[in-house]
């Protein structure tokens, strides 16, 4: 007899979860790209520093559309039940490498490697730094902001007055397996 397992069962869904994951990065990709338009072309029109403004609120609106994106959709089955810790979490995870992983790479290429022209600097930056702050986000949304592991952990206890009842174990008939409080078998 063949079980499919916890981690089998994870492994499965991950190329669908990725294909999500990638639908509404290039939502929120949209998003960023119009909203800074907008701020910038519209709504800041000679205000100075208009484009430092208008990519700080594409970025955090791009950030809420994208939270919002895979909290209810890439990975719906996974959300923590405290949204703003989610929410926080989720928001540390995107600047960092969103923002930092880019950065980084810039840094790498033009001061390092001494490849000092804009070329370069896009490459690094909206190329390879892009790719890797992405790869960086699912990991980190898959298995820490969204992780079922921390779910299953940080589920809030239910207040009581009462005295909690205890618990039954049933017994599987005919074989030493017995039933956990979560479902799974110990035994055999």
């Amino acid at each position: 007899m063949t079980r499919e397992t916890p981690t089998g069962a994870r492994k499965a869904r991950l190329l669908p979860q990725l294909i999500k994951f990638g639908a509404v990065g290039a939502v929120g990709f949209v998003v960023n790209l119009v909203v800074f338009n907008v701020m910038l072309l519209i709504v800041l029109r000679g205000v100075p520093h208009a484009t430092i403004y208008s990519t700080i609120i594409a970025t955090v609106i791009a950030i809420l559309t994208n939270w919002i994106g895979n909290r209810y959709w890439a990975f719906s089955g996974q959300r923590q039940h405290s949204a703003a810790r989610e929410g926080i979490e989720f928001f540390a995870v995107s600047l960092a490498t969103g923002t930092g992983i880019p950065l980084v790479c810039v840094w790498v290429s033009h001061y390092l490697l001494g490849m000092q022209n804009p070329v370069a600097d896009n490459i690094s930056a909206n190329i390879v730094g892009l790719a890797i702050g992405m790869l960086a986000r699912f990991a980190l949304y898959r298995w820490w902001v969204f992780s079922p592991d921390r779910a299953a952990r940080k589920a809030p206890a239910k207040a009581t007055t009462a005295r909690p009842a205890r618990a039954e174990v049933p017994v599987v008939t005919g074989s030493t397996l017995a039933r956990t409080p979560d479902g799974r078998l110990v035994g055999d």
